[in-house]
């Protein structure tokens, strides 16, 4: 059984600088949207989507880690429902290796939040579980039969 405790990643948490803003920005009939790097689209620019941009941005340019390693908003399937995941980063074996759940600022990171990850790493088995709202950002390892919360980003593997 999984087991997660929320309580435990508030000393855990990672604090991250994201790099400085170049993202493509336009107006499209009235709406905001920003050009996605990963997905190669034009998307709308919501709070959450600004915390994922800003998160791919700091994926690729100061952990180093190749965007075509990240997949972005894919489907899922949980049981009945179709589901989908914010980020997934994938090894350099091309085997899923973190699951990233990004929340608009200002959203609270509880246990909601922790169940709605954890029920996505049912269907896509990952080692690493973060889930951040921009000003957040808390890592879950899986390695040992225990999770525990970590104090510092993984190194891609």
């Amino acid at each position: 059984m999984f087991y997660l405790e929320i309580t435990d990643y508030f000393a855990c948490m990672i604090n991250l600088k994201f790099p400085e803003p170049d993202f493509k920005i336009r107006d499209h009939q009235g709406h905001p949207e920003i050009f996605d790097p990963i997905r190669l689209k034009w998307v709308a620019l919501q709070p959450e989507e600004w915390v994922r941009q800003n998160f791919i941005s700091w994926l690729t340019k100061v952990a180093g880690i190749p965007s075509q390693a990240i997949a972005v908003e894919k489907s899922l399937q949980l049981g009945e429902m179709k589901k989908r995941f914010d980020l997934l980063v994938f090894d350099r074996s091309i085997q899923p290796w973190m699951m990233i759940e990004c929340k608009a600022p200002g959203v609270e990171l509880k246990a909601p939040v922790l169940m709605q990850i954890l029920s996505y790493n049912l269907v896509v088995p990952v080692r690493y579980l973060v889930i951040t709202n921009g000003a957040e950002c808390h890592v879950a390892d899986k390695k040992k039969e225990i999770p525990e919360w970590l104090s510092f980003f993984p190194e891609h593997a």
